[in-house]
């Protein structure tokens, strides 16, 4: 039998290498040299991972599908590349995908022997359909809208159908005759001893489930269509305004010929037409471009036919391996091999990009448009998905002004400036940054002023980074004044230098993987940012802009918001008077439950030295009791301000601690309760409570870091030793009375020392405590838009192994709780999503997904944002804050990250909020 069998192929797929020849075959057979264009090949815009090879790709509206080897398809969001669902969908390798957009039908072969046909929408199986025949591995389907009939190519060399609109009028079936029940003529063979083989009991019964069986028709089948596997098939023309005007079936077989059948339109019957024929090289894909047909072949070429004239008019050597995927856009084909090589060829057939899509094979490829971006996905055997940005729809795409009422501003543009912006390293604690952090912060009031604000650049005092200012004007006017919402962010961040390499990616080059975005800044802050940016700009495009939006974006959050203060009041009188205060600076407590937070901890920030008139001594040398050493001294006063339990004593410390009320008390139990609901494995509910009351409501002091002059690790008396360390305040606490009780004890501790050396103490930074009121209207308003646009989540956290039920011990001592101890990890797939369940589920029993309506939890951090505070009582405004991100976000950490779908959603969120708050 002609033609060998590759392992995975499916024949829908792009990929590319450079072409090295191309030969002319319409007349002589001559050779051209084609020279490949020095143009940077398309982007890798986003990856997905997965744990098998990817077969077959497939695309509808919103959704990507993909078949995997280990017999699933998967199925991810193309807005958020977030897996939806993961469906056990054959016993077999799936090897090829076809999407009816019109008919929202999705079909899948593979090598079980069996189609199955499912809703695109609901991911139920609708039919399974299977042959009589031992056909082998079902290498591709197709479908006739028109026709209402499926077609699919086998192993066997045949080529089958079915027309769905005849299933009802069909015999009753034996399912004795099923490919999972009845004996394979190979396998279920008598062997040694005249019997056979025992055959392994079937994971699921085929003939029950979701779905209507259907039977193929003895007289529905041309055997031997060709002389070699059927590896690919299309369906063509038969559309208005198709120069093919009568509907066709090409297909492709191993012994290197294309066959062309009519299709009878009462049954969807096939009759042969026509043979291409060139040469004896398997035929492993083929692409249709009007009446050009591109066919993919085992030795590398991509042959070019004219279907007009049956012409050979071009082969293109392509690659040096084979060719297992094309696609075609707006003139472009691109082509996928086996040595996991992408390349991309002009309408001339020049090679215009040559990329390393994949580690090896590159087995599945698709094209399609969404929200006016064309995205480029492939599939690989190195188990991943990629998807690349081979450029805008059209050259208006990125514009950020002159567009039409309502229309919507793109997800790829948030995107792409988030990418710029991220690019830029603002890091505000190192002055080798300085330069970066100007650039951030010109390149936001370049945006802002893009988007239609009045903008300008707030100096501050010393070196300090500028604060972006920008306030967008109501859309309508109205008799009364206009209300007026602040939003505060900050576009500096911490440092990534990645010395040791622990980032999966540049940190300042922003990676998609996953459905999250990687990069120093995505979370904390530029992300919230930018999606707070975009929400008020389609506002003002949509003319719905209800109050005045003024932001002001500094850019010294990250060293106390240093100069902040000063600036904010020099220029009041240009900012306003303001209604609302809003930021989104912090995280969920989980990965699952999204947030509202009302109350944040204060911070003092210290450094304590104390130091001698000596220099540097040798304790071998000089070490005596009468030497009044400083690390001594040092650790003698910081030991005072603490005890064994960590209850600071600095007195009348805790006297204006708020007491914990009754209501607040259950607030804390119904999100322990409500956290524990969702994974049992965080622990007793109780428990969990009083961890969050020690981080939330309770004040505490850290000791960071103890130096000391001098060489480390040797023998030496040193001259300095320094303390950094924080307390952490509550409400009603200042920082004023703080920092002044601190500077006493110690120095009160020291002089009982009688030691001769110096104290200095110095406060580096402060922020005061923050507790917003729960009942105000803007949190009333961004309650309702979270739950709008968050929708319900499962009851519970849904996974393929049952969660074990925690074993209680009253007696041991339980670990304190950390915010790394509520996230799921990385590869936990958050139920706060608007889809599906992403667990495993098997089409052979019937789902019933728990859903439930639910609200944000209201929380409070313990950590501390020294802005908060200072707007309110400065501007005498309500302060309100929305968590954009997951506890697993890794703030400040390697690898931080921000989910797409929080990203998106936050965009949502503060788009209603800016809407409605003003007409409450």
């Amino acid at each position: 039998m002609a033609g060998p069998r590759k392992a995975f192929n499916c024949g829908a797929i792009a990929g590319g290498h450079d072409a090295r020849t191309e030969k002319d075959v319409s007349g002589s057979h001559h050779m051209a040299k084609v020279e490949s264009r020095a143009r940077e090949p398309p982007v890798l815009f986003h990856k997905v991972n997965n744990e098998s090879s990817i077969i077959a790709l497939a695309v509808s509206e919103a959704r990507l599908f993909a078949g995997t080897q280990s017999g699933e398809i998967l199925v991810w969001s193309l807005d958020t590349y977030e897996r939806l669902r993961s469906i056990k969908a054959h016993h077999r390798s799936v090897l090829s995908l076809y999407v009816s957009n019109a008919q929202g039908l999705l079909f899948s072969s593979a090598g079980d022997a069996i189609v199955n046909v499912w809703c695109t929408h609901g991911l139920n199986r609708l039919y399974s359909i299977y042959s009589t025949y031992d056909v082998g591995d079902l290498f591709c389907v197709a479908y006739s809208a028109s026709l209402k009939t499926v077609y699919l190519g086998a192993q066997n060399t045949s080529i089958q159908w079915y027309n769905l609109e005849d299933k009802d009028n069909r015999p009753t079936l034996d399912l004795t005759r099923h490919p999972i029940i009845r004996n394979h003529a190979f396998f279920d063979s008598k062997g040694p001893g005249g019997t056979p083989t025992p055959r392994l009991a079937p994971t699921s019964e085929p003939c029950s489930g979701d779905g209507q069986y259907l039977e193929i028709d003895k007289e529905d089948i041309v055997q031997y269509a060709h002389n070699g596997y059927t590896y690919c098939m299309l369906l063509a023309g038969g559309s208005e305004g198709h120069a093919l005007e009568d509907e066709i079936l090409i297909s492709g077989g191993g012994d290197g010929t294309i066959k062309i059948w009519s299709l009878k339109e009462a049954s969807g019957a096939i009759s042969h037409l026509k043979t291409l024929e060139s040469g004896d090289d398997s035929v492993l894909a083929l692409v249709l471009d009007d009446t050009l047909l591109y066919s993919g072949r085992l030795n590398g070429d991509i042959n070019v036919w004219d279907l007009e004239t049956d012409q050979l008019v071009r082969r293109i050597e392509a690659h040096t391996a084979d060719v297992l995927t094309l696609c075609i856009c707006h003139g472009s084909l691109f082509s996928g091999s086996a040595d996991g090589v992408v390349k991309q060829f002009t309408s001339r057939y020049e090679c215009m990009h040559e990329w390393q899509a994949h580690d090896h094979l590159v087995l599945a490829s698709i094209m399609t448009v969404h929200r006016e971006k064309r995205i480029f996905v492939t599939g690989g055997n190195d188990n991943c998905v990629a998807v690349w940005d081979v450029g805008d729809n059209s050259n208006e795409a990125q514009k950020l002004t002159s567009r039409d009422n309502g229309e919507e501003i793109i997800h790829y543009e948030l995107l792409n400036f988030l990418s710029q912006l991220v690019a830029l390293r603002t890091v505000s604690s190192k002055p080798e940054y300085a330069q970066d952090c100007r650039r951030g912060a010109s390149w936001l009031k370049n945006l802002l002023k893009e988007f239609g604000a009045d903008t300008d650049m707030f100096s501050t005092a010393g070196n300090s980074n500028p604060v972006v200012f920008a306030r967008f004007k109501i859309s309508s006017t109205r008799r009364k004044p206009a209300k007026t919402i602040l939003f505060y962010g900050h576009y500096d961040v911490v440092p990534a230098e990645d010395k040791q390499q622990l980032w999966i990616s540049d940190p300042f080059m922003m990676h998609g993987m996953n459905g999250y975005l990687y990069g120093r800044g995505v979370s904390d802050n530029k992300g919230p940012v930018l999606a707070a940016i975009y929400a008020v700009a389609e506002l003002v495009t949509e003319k719905r802009l209800n109050s005045d939006v003024v932001f002001l974006i500094e850019g010294e959050e990250e060293c106390g918001s240093r100069g902040f203060e000063e600036t904010i009041r020099r220029n009041k009188d240009k900012i306003g008077v303001i209604d609302w205060i809003l930021l989104a600076n912090s995280y969920w407590l989980d990965d699952d439950i999204p947030c509202l937070t009302y109350g944040l901890r204060g911070v003092v920030h210290a450094t304590v030295e104390v130091t001698s008139h000596r220099t540097n001594l040798h304790s071998g040398v000089d070490g005596s009791l009468r030497i009044n050493e400083a690390m001594k001294d040092l650790i003698s006063i910081l030991a005072i301000l603490s005890d064994s339990d960590g209850t600071i004593q600095i007195p009348r410390f805790y006297d204006s601690v708020l007491p914990l009320t009754r209501d607040e008390d259950r607030s804390y139990t119904a999100i322990s309760k409500a956290l524990v609901s969702r994974d049992p494995n965080r622990g007793d509910a109780r428990h969990l409570a009083e961890q969050l009351k020690g981080r939330w409501r309770e004040p505490s002091m850290t000791i960071h870091r103890i130096t000391s002059s001098g060489p480390t690790g040797s023998s030496v008396i040193p001259h300095t030793a320094t303390a950094t360390l924080s307390v952490r305040l509550v409400p009603r606490q200042t920082t004023s009375t703080i920092q002044a009780a601190l500077k006493e004890t110690l120095r009160a501790a020291f002089a009982k020392l009688r030691t001769t050396n110096e104290l200095i103490i110095s406060i580096d930074h402060t922020a005061e405590p923050w507790l917003g009121v729960k009942t105000n209207k803007i949190f009333q308003v961004l309650e309702e838009a979270v739950v709008d646009v968050w929708g319900p989540v499962g009851h519970q956290r849904r996974g393929s192994v049952p969660a074990a039920k925690p074993k209680s011990n009253t007696t041991a001592k339980t670990t304190p709780g950390t915010s790394a101890s509520l996230t799921n990890g990385s590869d936990h797939h958050s139920q706060a999503t608007a889809d599906s369940p992403t667990s495993p589920v098997s089409p052979y029993e019937p789902q019933t997904p728990i859903k439930q309506s639910w609200k944000p939890l209201f929380i409070r951090e313990g950590g501390s944002i020294p802005a908060i505070r200072f707007l309110e009582q400065e501007f005498e405004a309500p302060a309100a804050h929305l968590p954009c991100g997951q506890a697993s976000d890794k703030a400040h950490l390697d690898n931080e990250r921000l989910r797409l779908s929080n990203l998106y959603k936050s965009k949502e969120i503060f788009k209603r909020v800016f809407c409605d708050l003003p007409l409450r």
